[in-house]
């Protein structure tokens, strides 16, 4: 499963980018995901300060949309 995220620059909001985090567990089980993804989006967040989560969600491994 993949973390996706659109992540915008806080000093510059209109400056917006895509990261993926693979979170290393190949069940595509989206609950999983959801149970998950505040500790990592969490740990994200404190590894990057000058952004601000917009938004995210999780998608399974080979089944990655264009955008967010």
């Amino acid at each position: 499963m993949f973390l996706l995220l659109s992540v915008c620059l806080i000093a510059q909001p209109a400056q917006c980018h895509e990261e993926r985090i693979n979170l290393s567990y190949d069940n595509p089980n989206p609950f999983l995901c959801l149970r998950n993804s505040q500790s990592t989006l969490a740990v994200w967040q404190e590894q990057h300060p000058d952004y601000h989560v917009k938004s995210w969600r999780c998608a399974p491994k080979g089944t990655l949309p264009n955008d967010l």
